[in-house]
């Protein structure tokens, strides 16, 4: 979250930022990450929009994010229809559509190209 958070200081003046909080992508009662087990990390999937909001609220705060936070319904319309599981960076343009797509992170993540084609997207 590091680069996104410096990318926000940087840009929120001229673009506007929203992380999608979807649905979980290890969850403790279903296919959990040994990282998560080595950290105590225990969630179980939301059955409720209240329960998302909340792991989603809890998220925010450990990890200290200050960008906006979207909650996905739990349909996953938002996940399912921009292909963000298990997470993707993604530049929208204000127009809608697409400016930039990651791969899918956090190993997909390439950072610099997101950065850069936020930054050409503005100065267009």
């Amino acid at each position: 979250m590091g680069a996104l958070e410096k990318w926000f200081d940087e840009y929120k003046d001229r673009a506007d930022f929203r992380i999608v909080y979807i649905r979980e992508a290890h969850p403790s009662d279903g296919r959990r990450a040994r990282g998560n087990n080595r950290s105590g990390i225990n969630v179980k999937s939301p059955t409720t929009l209240d329960e998302r909001t909340e792991i989603a609220t809890v998220c925010a705060t450990e990890l200290k994010i200050s960008i906006p936070i979207i909650i996905d319904g739990l349909d996953d319309k938002v996940g399912t229809e921009y292909g963000g599981w298990p997470d993707r960076i993604y530049v929208i343009g204000t127009d809608g559509k697409i400016v930039y797509q990651s791969g899918p992170g956090p190993r997909g993540f390439k950072p610099q190209e997101a950065k850069k084609a936020l930054t050409e997207y503005l100065k267009s």
